[in-house]
C-alpha cells in the first residue's frame, strides 16, 4: 500500500519529496569534499600540537632542555628554556676549576632569576650572599668538592619571556632567556 500521507513544507506549501518512505534531504558532494579536506587539515594541526607538546615545545620535554657552556665563563649551566608558571624547576650550574679562587666560588645571579623566575632555594647554601646592583652575589666554599655544582630551585609566578644573567666575577658573563607559559 502506498503512503497516503504527504508532507508539505509549512513555509512554501510545496510537497516535501520522499525516497524510500524517507524525506529526501539532498546532498552537495562538492561541499562534502571541502568539509572532509577541512577535517583532515584540523586533524593534522591537532597532531602537530600533540607532537610538539610531547617533545617539550610547551615545557617539560626534550626540546625544552637547554645548556650554556662557555669556557670563558667558568661554568656549565643546565636549565629549561620553556617553563610553566607556578611549576617548580631547577637551574643547575657546574663550575670549572678556573672559577675557584682561594677555595671559594662566587656566583652573580641577576634579579630576573630571583624575582621573575622565582628562585626560592639555593643548594648548597651559600656561605655569604650580598645584594648588589642588578642581582645577588653568592659565595660558596668548595671544600675540596670537584666539580662544584649549585642548584637554584625556581618557580616562576607569571608567564612571559625572562632574560637572565649569570657570572663568576672576573670571568665572562653568560645568559639567555626562559619562556614561561601559563
Amino acid at each position: 500500500m502506498a503512503d497516503s500521507k504527504k508532507l508539505f513544507d509549512p513555509v512554501s506549501g510545496e510537497e516535501v519529496p520522499k525516497v524510500d518512505n524517507a524525506i529526501a534531504v539532498g546532498e552537495d558532494l562538492s561541499f562534502q569534499e571541502r568539509w572532509w579536506t577541512f577535517e583532515r587539515i584540523v586533524w593534522v594541526i591537532f597532531s602537530l600540537i600533540l607532537l610538539a607538546d610531547v617533545l617539550g615545545v610547551f615545557g617539560r620535554g626534550w626540546l625544552s632542555k637547554a645548556e650554556l657552556k662557555n669556557p670563558d665563563s667558568g661554568m656549565h649551566v643546565k636549565y629549561e628554556r620553556v617553563e610553566r608558571a607556578m611549576t617548580p624547576s631547577v637551574f643547575s650550574i657546574q663550575f670549572d676549576q678556573s672559577a675557584v679562587h682561594n677555595g671559594n666560588v662566587q656566583l652573580f645571579v641577576s634579579n630576573s632569576i630571583v624575582k621573575d623566575l622565582g628562585a626560592s632555594r639555593v643548594i648548597p647554601q651559600p656561605e655569604h650572599s650580598v645584594i648588589g646592583d642588578g642581582g645577588i652575589l653568592y659565595d660558596f666554599p668548595t671544600q675540596g668538592r670537584d666539580p662544584l655544582t649549585v642548584q637554584l630551585e625556581l618557580q616562576p609566578s607569571f608567564p612571559g619571556v625572562h632574560p637572565f644573567t649569570l657570572q663568576v666575577p672576573g670571568m665572562a658573563a653568560t645568559g639567555s632567556r626562559v619562556v614561561v607559559v601559563p
